[in-house]
């Protein structure tokens, strides 16, 4: 039991350094991949997150995890969290590891293009678009892929404000949707 709360240095440095260099790769490829995979809920993405998550641990944890290593990885995820969110707040360096919120569809108009750019097919804009109360796609005025993954589906008729897509990828199809003063 003893074993199972303590580290030696060489190791806990060994948790840390995996820890951390899993943490970045996985932001790194959500960032080349886009954020498509987050945006799906579905069994196979549910399948995928779950492993996901195991080679995460075990990665950082090493072969022989314990409760003493698996407290460290936890506390170095953390801590790269919170370097992370220190990072979103400059300007420049957000762009490097966020994704860009990026139109999916600019009205009724499917883009396949974003689509395929975000790894996301046809068939996964529809299940948003039914839970946000829309039956007719003429009904949209836009879809948006934001940076967390969330697909934000806003309905025809009011006037768009320019200014919430000035970061949106694609958002010049939207120019006889925005206001007057938009």
């Amino acid at each position: 039991m003893l074993r199972e709360l303590s580290l030696t240095p060489v190791e806990a440095l060994e948790v840390v350094a995996s820890t951390t260099l899993i943490y970045w790769a996985f932001i790194i490829l959500v960032r080349i991949l886009g954020q498509g995979p987050l945006a799906r809920v579905s069994s196979y993405g549910l399948a995928s997150a779950v492993a996901a998550g195991s080679v995460v641990g075990r990665a950082a944890l090493g072969y022989t995890p314990d409760l003493a290593a698996g407290a460290l990885a936890l506390v170095t995820l953390f801590l790269m969290h919170a370097i992370a969110g220190q990072i979103q707040r400059r300007t420049r360096p957000r762009r490097v590891l966020d994704s860009p919120p990026l139109l999916l569809m600019a009205g009724s108009e499917v883009l396949h293009g974003n689509l395929r750019r975000s790894h996301l097919v046809e068939g996964d804009l529809w299940p948003r678009l039914r839970l946000a109360g829309i039956a007719d796609p003429a009904d949209v005025a836009c879809v948006v892929l934001e940076p967390t993954g969330e697909i934000s589906v806003l309905r025809r008729g009011a006037a768009l404000d320019r200014r919430a897509f000035q970061d949106v990828r694609g958002a010049e199809r939207l120019n006889s949707l925005f206001g007057v003063d938009g």
